[in-house]
């Protein structure tokens, strides 16, 4: 999988923000939130193509969670990333 170019992750508050570059005028139906580990995970993967078991080992290594809780989130993140166009298979 890789990440659509062109989205900067922005700290808004305690949330992290995806907006879209060059954008003329805000969209915020294009704005996507993320919360602190989903942003970690936007920050592991860009400028690279990654998979599935890389952001669980992502979360392993950051985070004291079980391998199947860390699986089971990763496959969901992915799953909605995917559905909103911000990575490609």
């Amino acid at each position: 999988m890789k990440v659509v170019s062109g989205f900067s992750l922005r700290k808004l508050g305690r949330d992290h923000i995806l907006v879209p570059e060059g954008m003329g005028l805000v969209n915020f139906n294009k704005m996507i939130s993320l919360n602190s580990t989903a942003a970690y995970l936007w920050e592991c993967v860009q400028e690279k193509e990654f998979t599935g078991d890389e952001l669980v080992q992502a979360l392993l290594d950051k985070y004291d969670v079980a391998e199947d809780v860390a699986r089971k989130d990763v496959e969901s993140i992915i799953a909605k990333w995917l559905e909103v166009g911000i990575i490609t298979e």
